[in-house]
């Protein structure tokens, strides 16, 4: 939108009057509660508001349905000034607006999808001091228009907060959803030096966090990294056989077949995405597709279906899934192999972003490895037709991480989190490796003669992958190994007693357990790491759990509750009211056209069934419930309870 037309206003328009010296304790429980209707913060929120409250710069590393857009929102709150918040997609800034309308917090935002009499009109709204929040596009925000225009008049007439970059793994080239756009803003602190910025992120390696400060110039900024355990997912890995789709089904369906658990299934393919979709609605599932091959219209209709609760299930490949909100899907299906473990970890993550348990299924085929290898092959220069070898390397090297991911016995937290350089160490009681644990054997001598191997050849200035190390140890007389001289090594042959998957499962516990290292420049070659010398010297032992020597068909249900069981809780009057408080808040949504989440969250019902609050003051005590939604809501909802109680007490 040009800003060349900009409305004149008067210097003294009024605006909205907030102080930051609300920064005492109970200060911000209060401001949490009246605006969030919440009575604590989660962990770790409180410290990431407070360094924003002060004006320092910040790079925050927040899980996904950790609470990091509440630790810059509430800040815009209490911040003189207007914050603006850079989102990188349309429906996740409208999605954000409507959740903070709904609270009673001035927010809003320009984008494309407005027009130009409407974006006009909020800009003028803006700048006279009407809203808190703005949510704007990279690609607006860092036109001349903005830079040189609306900004430095905004700053004049209401002054800016700050600027929050949200999702801000895509500054960088190392992240998982790169857009050059996002490289620009740089430029914000060489124009606006006195104004902070703060940085949030789902998900962001070392590598990742370092080139995130660096590109957004961040003077001395505040690190906060959260644990990247999602302790109310439960993580499961199933053989991929002619069962699968009945598995999907009864899953869709629910325990109870009442089918209103809301899910996602990922697909690689958009032909498989479509057949799969159209086989769950013949079966009776409210399912619907999604992916870059359907027209805009279908995409967004098919999508505020879902969030509406109108549909089910969205079946869909990974185009789906950062620009929505929606908290309460109940499961994730991989019907396909995932590209990379930050991928999966931000797809699996879709679901349970209330806290509520939920579950993450990934089915794995052989045919899923043809697929995956073909897909690599693609990466192809469009200039010349050459292969792009070196992002090839790297795909192939990223798709065998999830390859281990997949095949191992080890727990699946511990391997999720040390992607991301965070020590767990299980059992976690929330995977199937876990709960239905495959027997453990002692492998320290195969680990000794393993890791031996590395280092004579370490000694030689030569470093290899994992498959070469394995012919030396099982005696291969291929030729490239006998041109180097490797058949004199003394570590040569004396691994025949392994077959080569058994080698392979003994290099993933390694690697999972930190005791090897393998590079990440797409030439996957092995090394030695401290903790490598305590084993070598006997000072550790090597339990791995072995796979099983054939399928085991049955597994114990775990600590994690299956899906439903969220909803299914408490006394059968507990369940029977939730039940009703459900249907009246999708028709008090669709009266407003909202999505029922953003009415009240199912935590939120499932106090008021186990409350039964009959009136506004003790309405006001359940989680979520600010003066905002207290207004608007009590009436209805301590009607229907109190309705609910005369039928049953």
């Amino acid at each position: 939108m040009p800003h060349t037309d900009l409305p004149e206003l008067p210097e003294s328009s009024p605006s909205l009057q907030h102080s930051a010296d609300r920064a005492d304790s109970s200060g911000l429980q209060q401001a949490l509660k009246l605006h969030f209707g919440f009575d604590a913060f989660r962990p770790g929120q409180e410290a990431v508001v407070r360094d924003a409250l002060a004006g320092r710069d910040l790079l925050a590393i927040m899980p996904t349905g950790g609470g990091k857009s509440l630790c810059f929102q509430l800040p815009a709150l209490l911040r003189p000034g207007v914050m603006i918040v850079v989102s990188p997609l349309i429906a996740l800034m409208q999605d954000q607006v409507r959740l903070l309308t709904d609270n009673g917090i001035a927010a809003t935002y320009l984008n494309s999808s407005l027009d130009g009499r409407t974006a006009f009109e909020r800009t003028s709204a803006v700048l006279r001091g009407e809203f808190k929040l703005l949510y704007l596009a990279p690609e607006r925000l860092m036109t001349a228009d903005y830079l040189d225009g609306f900004l430095p008049q905004l700053i004049a007439r209401q002054g800016i907060s700050a600027f929050t970059v949200d999702e801000a793994h895509c500054v960088s080239e190392w992240g998982h959803d790169f857009r050059p756009e996002y490289r620009q803003m740089g430029q914000l602190r060489l124009r606006f030096p006195e104004i902070p910025v703060f940085a949030f992120t789902a998900t962001a390696t070392g590598r990742v966090r370092d080139d995130i400060a660096a590109q957004l110039r961040l003077h001395e900024p505040a690190l906060h990294v959260a644990s990247f355990n999602r302790p109310n997912l439960f993580y499961a890995v199933k053989p991929k056989s002619s069962k699968t789709y009945g598995e999907l089904l009864d899953l869709a369906r629910g325990g109870n077949g009442d089918g209103q658990d809301a899910g996602i299934v990922y697909c690689l393919s958009r032909r498989r995405v479509d057949e799969l979709a159209a086989k769950l609605a013949e079966d009776g599932v409210r399912a619907l597709p999604y992916h870059a091959g359907l027209d805009a219209e279908t995409r967004r209709n098919n999508q505020d279906a879902f969030i509406r609760d109108d549909a089910q299930v969205i079946v869909a490949t990974i185009a789906f899934g950062m620009g929505i909100n929606k908290p309460d899907v109940r499961w994730v299906v991989h019907y396909e192999l995932p590209k990379t473990m930050e991928g999966y970890y931000q797809e699996a993550g879709r679901a349970g972003r209330d806290g509520e348990p939920a579950r993450c299924t990934l089915y794995f085929g052989v045919g899923d490895i043809r697929t995956a290898e073909f897909l690599i092959a693609q990466k192809i220069d469009p200039a010349t037709g050459d292969a792009l070898e070196q992002e090839q390397r790297i795909a192939r090297q990223q798709l065998r991480k999830v390859l281990d991911y997949a095949e191992s016995s080890a727990c699946r937290r511990e391997i999720q989190l040390g992607y991301f350089g965070e020590a767990f160490f299980g059992p976690c009681g929330a995977c199937d490796n876990c709960t239905d644990p495959k027997p453990v054997e002692d492998w320290t001598l195969e680990a000794q003669q393993f890791l031996s191997c590395v280092a004579r050849l370490a000694q030689r200035g030569q470093r290899f992958g994992a498959a070469y190390l394995i012919e030396i140890l099982r005696g291969a007389e291929s030729q490239k190994l006998i041109d180097r001289g490797h058949q004199q090594l003394s570590v040569y042959g004396i691994g025949k007693a392994r077959t080569q998957d058994e080698w392979r499962v003994l290099v993933r516990a390694l690697l999972h357990q930190g005791l090897l290292e393998e590079t990440n420049d797409g030439y996957p070659v092995l090394r030695l790491t401290e903790s490598s010398r305590a084993l070598l010297k006997a000072e550790r032992r090597l339990l791995i759990a072995v796979p099983p020597k054939r399928e085991r068909v049955n597994g114990r249900g775990g600590r994690a509750r299956k899906p439903g069981a969220a909803a299914s809780e408490g006394t059968p009057l507990e369940v029977e009211l939730f039940e009703r408080l459900r249907a009246l808040r999708k028709q008090l949504a669709d009266e407003q056209k909202l999505p029922p989440y953003v009415v009240f969250a199912d935590a939120a019902l499932r106090a008021m069934a186990a409350r039964r609050p009959t009136n506004r003051a003790e309405f006001a005590e359940i989680p979520g419930v600010g003066s905002h939604k207290l207004e608007r809501y009590s009436a209805a909802f301590t009607q229907e309870i109190r309705a609910f109680r005369a039928q049953h007490e």
